[in-house]
């Protein structure tokens, strides 16, 4: 089978494996029909974040289920299914906590390999979320949407549920990418009544106001604080929603909040330390982490896919067959698409 293989910062070639087999009970083996690029590949692409050369990579994709261990009982040989990232075990304390993204019982291997032609999944009882039919009954920007919800718009979610967004409020949105653009969706699914998204880039600044933003800031730093807070009348927003995850992104997050405010942080930490002090002196709540992908796609995301309440598909702005993978990680790089689809198998 071939999959997507890091070489070295910088270059990606696609390279011939072993068919992927089942090694535990607990497992899947899936045929992958769609795959994707992350903005947070970028970081070992880019030389920012160590990843042992020759690995494969990947982890958000669509599929059919072809094998399954013995253990795994809630999906079977022939489903289509969005495969997470988080592979909840479902009933560790964590899971039934709502945040398998933290999950207790988490198996070795199963993240990487998604931007391939098969994937072993672990933990596919409970993680896998079934999609009612098969990928021909949906049209091409429905299955972009399903692919969606294995990681980029969950994690835009678990921000805004995070922040507790609710009907009414303001929320400010830190990012532009395709997982700051999800949240801008996740706002509006949550009932805010306005949504302030800063973006400097202006094909991210359209797809944001389609989506649901209300205004948009370029400036950062203390020039985005004086926006927001001329927009907001000195007061602040409800809800702000994190997902760059630099120091001045959240110092900026905890300045633009409302005394009270929660901010929901998925950005993950690019800084060791962090000075949290001025959470204490304006009673701002700050929550978040990993997002809870199966829970929330279960729960919340798929019947708003389905019922056509959200399209979060549209942050796939360039398609690539495997085989283009190099071409697929580039664009992203250099900004040319927001995200990077991976065409495998069907329509």
């Amino acid at each position: 089978m071939k999959a997507a293989t890091f070489v070295e910062p910088g270059k990606m070639e696609v390279r011939d494996y072993d068919m992927s087999k089942i090694q535990q009970p607990t497992d899947a083996i899936i045929k992958i029909v769609r795959a994707c690029v992350c903005g947070s590949d970028l970081w070992w692409y880019r030389g920012l974040a160590k990843r042992e050369k020759g690995s494969t990579v990947g982890h958000e994709a669509i599929g059919i289920v072809q094998e399954v261990g013995a253990d795994v009982k809630d999906v079977k040989v022939g489903d289509f299914v969005i495969a997470p990232f988080t592979h909840g075990c479902g009933h560790c304390a964590a899971c039934l906590a709502g945040f398998d993204g933290d999950c207790m019982n988490k198996e070795a291997g199963g993240n990487g390999g998604y931007q391939g032609e098969y994937l072993r999944f672990i933990n596919a009882n409970w993680a896998l979320v079934k999609i009612p039919g098969q990928p021909e009954d949906y049209s091409d920007d429905m299955l972009n949407n399903f692919l969606a919800l294995a990681d980029v718009m969950a994690t835009g979610y678990h921000a805004a549920s995070s922040a507790e967004v609710k009907d009414g409020d303001t929320v400010v949105v830190m990012g532009d990418g395709a997982v700051g653009l999800s949240g801008v969706i996740s706002a509006k699914l949550r009932g805010a009544k306005r949504i302030i998204a800063m973006s400097r880039h202006e094909d991210r600044q359209k797809l944001a106001k389609e989506f649901g933003a209300t205004d948009i800031i370029p400036e950062r730093g203390d020039e985005a604080v004086e926006k927001v807070m001329e927009l907001t009348d000195g007061n602040g927003a409800d809800a702000v929603l994190e997902y760059v995850g630099t120091e001045q992104s959240v110092d900026t997050a905890v300045k633009v909040g409302r005394p009270g405010a929660i901010v929901g942080r998925v950005g993950v930490p690019q800084k060791p330390e962090m000075n949290t002090n001025n959470l204490f002196w304006k009673n701002i709540g700050l929550r978040g982490g990993v997002a809870s992908v199966t829970t929330d796609d279960k729960n919340v995301l798929l019947d708003a896919v389905l019922s056509g309440k959200i399209n979060p598909g549209k942050v796939f702005t360039k398609r690539f067959t495997l085989d283009q993978i190099q071409e697929a990680y580039e664009a992203m790089d250099k900004r040319t698409a927001i995200k990077s689809l991976i065409i495998l198998s069907g329509k």
